[in-house]
């Protein structure tokens, strides 16, 4: 289990409010590409690659930098193996797993529902 960074009492956490550090964690999890690449990592370890052709229409760069903030922020882990050519995979962490719950849950109500809403592009 990851070692907390810092405490926050329990009383004084509220997404709502702009300085509580819980809207940074909201904002990381919640945009374009994160929980998607969360879920792509929730059968094992994966290569760059197999993660890139999951999320049909990311871009190898954007893919990256999403990847490097994931692992910044301790949900995967990634893992070089000293071959030819150099093998790299990346993992969910505990924090990852844990994050996946809720995560998949919206992804499966988004799966659900997408037909319900009336002004998609």
């Amino acid at each position: 289990m990851a070692t907390p960074h810092f405490h926050i009492p329990q009383a004084a956490r509220d997404v709502y409010s702009a300085s509580c550090p819980c809207r940074l964690v909201l904002d990381l999890l919640a945009d374009k590409w994160s929980a998607l690449a969360l879920g792509a990592l929730e059968a094992g370890p994966v290569r760059f690659g197999a993660i890139k052709t999951r999320l049909d229409g990311i871009s190898p760069k954007v893919l990256t930098a999403v990847l490097r903030r994931l692992e910044k922020n301790e949900l995967i882990t990634r893992t070089i193996y000293p071959a030819v050519p150099l093998h790299v995979e990346y993992e969910l962490t505990d924090l990852g797993r844990d994050a996946c719950v809720p995560l998949g849950s919206l992804l499966s109500w988004v799966e659900d529902n997408v037909e319900r809403f009336p002004d998609l592009p």
